[in-house]
């Protein structure tokens, strides 16, 4: 018996808690009371992904703005004025930014997400803390850029007279279904990313090839409809397409391409989660 604790507990001085860290026992259940236990670390990695994004830049948070914009105007010209895309009766700058809107936004949180377990690999095999705050930070930073080029949309919206109809209410859902898109498929190649290298080379061609696999310089009205459920299969698709109708009150809701695009996404978020978790008992070892 330990003399030294047997007369601490006698003098009724109370000892300091015993934390046993142990691998998780069931991988495909969220650790949403752990995630809640660790909420200021999270919201300290996104204030910090912020700060960085932004530290000693010239422009700021103008950024943010730049790289749909110039987009947009590449595409207007190009895919509009002169290989005249159809545009569901909107204006050119308004069709391709809405579609540009939750694109960036996931094009840059996949790719923060991918990077975010070897970029802080110091952290990881020195501190334990949920791996997950990692993957889930680098998207939650990604609102913030997507905020700004917002505002941007806003005042297109009034340049060109476009009046937000009742559809606006299920604008927060699509925003939020672009995130899960990018947390899911950021879980999967995070974990993959720790282990190879290359993943990072990869993801430069997959996104591109995934951009123009999605509507964003055309419509989902040009797939033939008995074809557009399969199009569907693109997660993305039916994020982009809710995006456009939310925002601008044009065309049909999504209907059987956001349907099987939701179910694309659940099935990705999940098996990301299950393998994220799986490899983070081995993730300080060969990152």
């Amino acid at each position: 018996m330990n003399t030294n604790s047997t007369t601490i507990e006698a003098a009724g001085i109370p000892q300091p808690p015993v934390l046993h860290i142990t691998p998780p026992s069931r991988w495909w259940v969220l650790p949403v009371g752990e995630l809640w236990d660790y909420r200021e670390l999270l919201y300290f990695f996104v204030w910090r992904d912020v700060k960085i994004r932004y530290k000693q830049t010239a422009v700021g948070a103008t950024w943010a703005v730049l790289q749909p914009f110039l987009t947009m105007l590449v595409f207007s010209l190009f895919f509009g004025k002169l290989a005249h895309i159809p545009s569901e009766g909107l204006p050119y700058p308004i069709f391709y930014y809405s579609a540009l809107l939750p694109w960036v936004y996931f094009a840059a949180s996949l790719q923060n997400a991918t990077n975010t377990i070897v970029e802080n690999q110091r952290v990881i095999t020195k501190v334990y803390f949920p791996r997950l705050v990692l993957p889930l930070s680098a998207t939650l930073s990604g609102l913030v850029d997507f905020g700004v080029s917002f505002l941007l949309f806003i005042a297109m919206m009034v340049f060109y007279g476009i009046r937000p109809t009742m559809a606006m209410f299920c604008f927060p859902l699509f925003l939020f279904l672009a995130l899960l898109v990018a947390l899911g498929a950021g879980l999967w190649l995070s974990a993959l990313n720790a282990i190879y290298r290359d993943v990072k080379y990869v993801l430069t061609f997959l996104v591109q090839f995934w951009m123009f696999a999605s509507p964003v310089a055309y419509p989902s009205s040009l797939v033939p409809a008995k074809w557009r459920w399969l199009y569907g299969l693109n997660p993305m698709a039916g994020v982009i397409e809710g995006f456009r109708w939310s925002l601008t009150g044009h065309g049909d809701p999504p209907g059987i391409l956001l349907f099987a695009s939701f179910l694309v996404v659940v099935t990705v978020l999940v098996g990301g989660l299950a393998f994220f978790q799986r490899m983070e008992t081995t993730i300080a070892d060969v990152v």
